[in-house]
């Protein structure tokens, strides 16, 4: 049966507008773009612990639109770091992935999980298609320190955040207050580039050159992007690091 919820009488679409306009009335998020608001908005009201939105573009590119606070940042970069994860389910089969206890998923998402639990303490995660009509925009993830559920009316809520946000990216401000806009994919252009020069460093292709990396990064405890950025300012990638014998 549903749950009446904290907020019983309102629908789910109308409560999400009305409370991130409240987030950007009370400054929650001081400076932060309109995503991000949507995102502290989220948190209160749902009692997690936080809130990311991924954007993926139309030729695959993929970045974070806005999180709650920096942890959740963190364990964001996760997914592209380990190249697993419930985000990367969600958006590939266009449907909300729910894991109550990701402790127990650990088989499923193995890089994901040790990172995001005993790294981050991360352990529930609940994942949303940013879909509007047949377009998947990305995902929005929202995170709990503690194993736990969300009920009927948290769901709904939940999915009317998410849709907000996707029409957010879409310029379709419903919200009804002035939106402030940061760049949404604004590291991927140094991955690639990175990329590009381990695939020449260590004479591999493309896929395998970002594999190595995200497997330096999980390695050493690193987002993927301070990876990135070593190898641009000079650091070359160790062999060994992908199990080869340097000669």
């Amino acid at each position: 049966m549903s749950q009446p919820g904290p907020y019983p009488g309102r629908p789910p679409h109308d409560l999400a507008r009305r409370l991130v306009a409240a987030a950007v009335a009370d400054d929650l998020a001081a400076g932060g773009s309109l995503l991000h608001q949507l995102c502290h908005a989220a948190v209160r009201s749902l009692s997690v612990s936080g809130c990311v939105v991924h954007v993926v573009t139309g030729d695959g590119e993929s970045g974070v639109a806005a999180t709650s606070d920096e942890r959740s940042n963190r364990v964001a970069d996760l997914s592209f770091t380990t190249g697993d994860g419930p985000t990367l389910d969600a958006f590939t089969l266009r449907r909300p992935v729910l894991v109550s206890d990701l402790e127990s998923e650990r088989s499923r998402w193995p890089g994901f999980t040790e990172s995001a639990v005993h790294r981050e303490g991360i352990r529930a995660v609940f994942c949303f298609p940013l879909q509007v009509g047949g377009v998947n925009l990305g995902v929005l993830d929202l995170y709990s320190d503690r194993a736990r559920t969300l009920d009927d009316a948290e769901t709904a809520l939940a999915l009317a955040f998410t849709h907000l946000a996707a029409l957010t990216i879409l310029g379709d401000n419903q919200i009804g207050v002035d939106g402030r806009w940061e760049p949404l994919l604004d590291h991927r252009a140094e991955i690639h580039q990175a990329q590009g020069m381990v695939m020449v460093d260590l004479t591999v292709d493309l896929g395998e050159a970002l594999v190595r990396m995200r497997a330096h990064a999980f390695s050493e405890g690193l987002p993927l992007i301070e990876v990135a950025r070593a190898i641009i300012a000079g650091f070359v990638l160790p062999a060994a690091t992908a199990g080869e014998t340097p000669s």
